[in-house]
C-alpha cells in the first residue's frame, strides 16, 4: 500500500472477539446512544419551544446539545453496526468523514464551552452590561465563530492527514477513525507537517483553556464577595453545571493526550476513547438539568405535552 489512494478500507479495533461479547457491546452502546439521543433531543426541544429559555445561556446550551448529538452519532453507530455484523471494516471515505466530523464537532464543543464561560463571566462579574455584551446578535456571532473556526480547523487537518502516504497497513488501533491513529500508518516524514498543524491547534486550545480558568477565577472571586448566602448559592448554581461539563470534557481528553507512553496499551486507549467521545455527550444533558429548575420545568412540559398529544391521537383513532 504505497499511499492513501490505494486503500479501499480501514480495519477498526474490535471491542471483543467472541460473538457473545460483540452482542453485549452492541446492546451497551445502543443503550448509551439512545440515552444520549433522548437527553439531548429533550433539551433542544425544551429550549426551542419554551420562550422563558430564550436567553443566551440556553441558546448556547442548545448549540452544545446539537454538537453532542452530532459527535456521538459520528462514532457510535458505526461501532454498533460492526459489532452486530461481526466486521471491522470502514470505507476509506467513511474513515475520512469520521475524522472530519469528529474533529469538527469536538473542536466546536470546546470553543463553545469557552464562549459559555465568557457568558457566565459577564452575567456574574458584569451584570449591568450583560444585555449589551450578550445581545442576540453577539450570541449568534460568537456561536457562529465557534462553529466556523472548528470547521476550517477540521477541514485543514483532515485534508492534510489523508494527503500523507500511508504504507504501514490499514489497521486503526481505535474503535473509530481519528488523526493520531491514521498518522501511525504513515511511513513518510510528511506527518511532520501535520505535527505542525497540531502544535498550532494545541496553542489555540491552550488559549481557550487559560481563558476558561481566568474567567472562573474572577467568577469565584466575585461570588465570594456577594453578601447574602442565597445570592452566592444562585450564582454557584448558574456556574456549576458548566464547570462540571468542562471538567468532564477536559479531564478525559487531557489524560488521553498527556498519559505517559509507558502506560499506553490498546485496552487503555480504547477505554479512554470511550470516556472522551461517548460519556460526555451522554452525561451533559443530565448535568445541566439536575440543578436547573427552569430547565426541569421546561422538560416536564415537553414530556407531558408529548404524552398528552399521543393520548389524544390514540383516543381519536379509537373513535
Amino acid at each position: 500500500m504505497s499511499n492513501g489512494s490505494s486503500l479501499n478500507e480501514f480495519l477498526l479495533l474490535a471491542f471483543a472477539d467472541s460473538r457473545e461479547l460483540q452482542l453485549l457491546h452492541f446492546l451497551l452502546f445502543l443503550a448509551i446512544y439512545l440515552a444520549a439521543l433522548l437527553g439531548n433531543s429533550l433539551i433542544i426541544t425544551a429550549v426551542a419551544c419554551d420562550h422563558h429559555l430564550h436567553t443566551p445561556m440556553y441558546f448556547f446550551l442548545l448549540n452544545l446539545s446539537v454538537l453532542d448529538l452530532g459527535s456521538i452519532s459520528t462514532t457510535v453507530p458505526k461501532s454498533m453496526a460492526n459489532s452486530l455484523w461481526d466486521t471491522r471494516a470502514i470505507s476509506y471515505l467513511g474513515c475520512a468523514a469520521q475524522v472530519f466530523f469528529f474533529f469538527f464537532l469536538f473542536a466546536s464543543e470546546f470553543y463553545l464551552l469557552t464562549v459559555m464561560a465568557y457568558d457566565r463571566f459577564v452575567a456574574i462579574c458584569r451584570p449591568l452590561h450583560y444585555g449589551t455584551l450578550m445581545g442576540n446578535r453577539a450570541c449568534v456571532r460568537m456561536a457562529a465563530a465557534a462553529w466556523a473556526s472548528a470547521f476550517l480547523n477540521a477541514l485543514l487537518h483532515t485534508a492534510n492527514t489523508f494527503s500523507i502516504p500511508l504504507c504501514l497497513g490499514n489497521v486503526v488501533d481505535q474503535f473509530f477513525c481519528e488523526i493520531p491513529q491514521i498518522l501511525k500508518l504513515s511511513c513518510s516524514d510528511s506527518y511532520l507537517r501535520e505535527a505542525g498543524f497540531v502544535v498550532v491547534t494545541s496553542c489555540l486550545s491552550l488559549g481557550c483553556f487559560i481563558f476558561i480558568v481566568l474567567s472562573y477565577a474572577q467568577i469565584f472571586t466575585a461570588v465570594l464577595r456577594i453578601p447574602s448566602k442565597q445570592g452566592r448559592h444562585k450564582a454557584f448554581s448558574m456556574c456549576l453545571p458548566h464547570l462540571a461539563v468542562v471538567s468532564l470534557f477536559l479531564s478525559t481528553l487531557m489524560y488521553a493526550v498527556l498519559k505517559p507512553p509507558s502506560v499506553s496499551s490498546p485496552a487503555l486507549d480504547l477505554a479512554l476513547a470511550v470516556l472522551y467521545s461517548v460519556v460526555p455527550p451522554t452525561l451533559n444533558p443530565l448535568i445541566y438539568s439536575m440543578r436547573n429548575k427552569e430547565l426541569k420545568d421546561a422538560l416536564r412540559k415537553v414530556i407531558s405535552w408529548t404524552f398528552f398529544s399521543r393520548g389524544n391521537i390514540a383516543i381519536a383513532l379509537h373513535k
